[in-house]
């Protein structure tokens, strides 16, 4: 059998394998907004609430890259189908939690499962279409985390305002059931056969290459900048204006929904301008707007502070999504594109330890400053962002010089 033959005419399979991306982009990020309601009913403080999110996101970071390369001579149809099936099983693990800890084991299994998943249905929908189509079918995979951004989180913070935080998990495990039915129905069987998967020695030696590591590097620093505040998002709000409960939801929909003109103008600005063109300003975008965020709490009445928020918030949305895409089109012109699918898979690896740094630097800054003090300590890691950018550039010039010179 062809390749040629491998290739899928119809979208609909992708949009069932975004389906899947969405179940795992609300249960990832809905977490922000429920945070105070889960820490009063569980009986802990915000800070140890927020050691949710550091967990998921480390256990997501750690072992992705292991269970992808274990998994490797699995058929994708079937392996996507169980770890979609896990992902559902540890909604409803989490929806049943009695505490604390056994929470904190079901945001476990599920980073296994969407540390699975989501890499899976990205290599999926990049080898079942043609070349051509490998742009578009890409886009539509990671839409649906997109969507979750955008809709299914601000939709989860109100649910959880309204009939308690354990329903948001009763939700995205029937969701995840909903995405499993469309996986085994909506996916030909034989799809992906073949698939090759890289080992955890490649993506070692990969990611041991200076100039990926330090672009790597600052992945993490970027997601560990935004995770310091998102993560507690809905705390800041609270403290700093007058909004409250589902009307917190509106500003996480404004973070999200910032997503599409994020997206929009790195997709232009790439093309035109090449991806430094976007990096450089998105980075210091956030830097700025995180700024913004702790200075005006300082700064303005709490009555006038909504404003300032969500100029921040939608600045920081637009430069964050801006800023991913142009990264990954570093990566794989730094990598080559051969080493592409695994360049890109240790990228959302490196953002999520980034992710639960964050997370665990936001807990730190609440238990010995301040909720108010976030935006500055975001700030922090994204100037250092930055500053690596310029200097990983100013490396790669001298080095592509040298060799022209040669």
């Amino acid at each position: 059998m062809t390749q040629q033959s491998h290739h899928i005419r119809s979208n609909a399979p992708l949009y069932w394998l975004a389906l899947g991306t969405f179940a795992v982009g609300t249960e990832s990020f809905m977490i922000a907004g429920l945070l105070p309601g889960m820490a009063a009913d569980l009986a802990v403080s915000i800070a140890t609430a927020g050691q949710l999110v550091t967990v998921f996101a480390l256990a997501y970071a750690l072992s992705s890259p292991i269970l992808t390369a274990l998994t490797g001579h699995i058929g994708r149809r079937a392996l996507l189908i169980v770890a979609m099936g896990a992902f559902a099983l540890a909604n409803v693990t989490a929806w049943l939690a009695q505490d604390y800890w056994q929470l904190m084991m079901a945001r476990v299994l599920l980073a296994f499962a969407a540390g699975l998943y989501v890499p899976g249905a990205n290599a999926l929908a990049s080898a079942v279409v043609a070349p051509e189509r490998r742009g578009t079918a890409i886009a539509i995979v990671n839409g649906g985390l997109s969507l979750a951004i955008a809709f299914g989180v601000p939709l989860g913070a109100m649910i959880g305002d309204g009939m308690g935080w354990r329903a948001t998990f009763g939700g995205v495990a029937a969701l995840s059931a909903l995405a499993v039915a469309g996986l085994v129905f909506g996916l030909p069987a034989g799809i992906g056969a073949g698939l090759s998967t890289a080992t955890l020695r490649e993506r070692v030696a990969t990611a041991a290459q200076p100039a990926i590591l330090l672009t790597l590097l600052v992945t993490t620093l970027w997601a560990m900048a935004s995770y310091t505040t998102y993560t507690y998002l809905a705390l800041f709000v609270s403290n700093a204006t007058t909004l409250r409960g589902a009307q917190i939801g509106y500003i996480l929909f404004a973070w999200g929904a910032s997503a599409a003109l994020g997206l929009a103008i790195s997709g232009k600005g790439i093309d035109r301008h090449g991806p430094r063109a976007v990096i450089l300003p998105a980075l210091a975008t956030s830097a700025l707007s995180f700024l913004l965020l702790s200075g005006s709490a300082h700064l303005v009445p709490r009555a006038w502070e909504v404003v300032p928020v969500v100029v921040a918030v939608v600045a920081w949305g637009i430069a964050h999504w801006a800023f991913y895409p142009a990264q990954q089109t570093t990566l794989v012109g730094v990598a080559g594109v051969k080493s592409a699918p695994i360049v890109l898979s240790l990228n959302a690896s490196f953002m999520y330890l980034g992710f639960s740094l964050g997370a665990g630097v936001g807990s730190l800054t609440l238990t010995f400053s301040s909720v108010a003090n976030l935006g500055y300590a975001s700030a922090a890691s994204m100037i250092a962002a930055l500053a690596l950018t310029l200097a990983n550039g100013r490396r790669l010039q001298r080095n592509a010089s040298a060799l022209n010179l040669a």
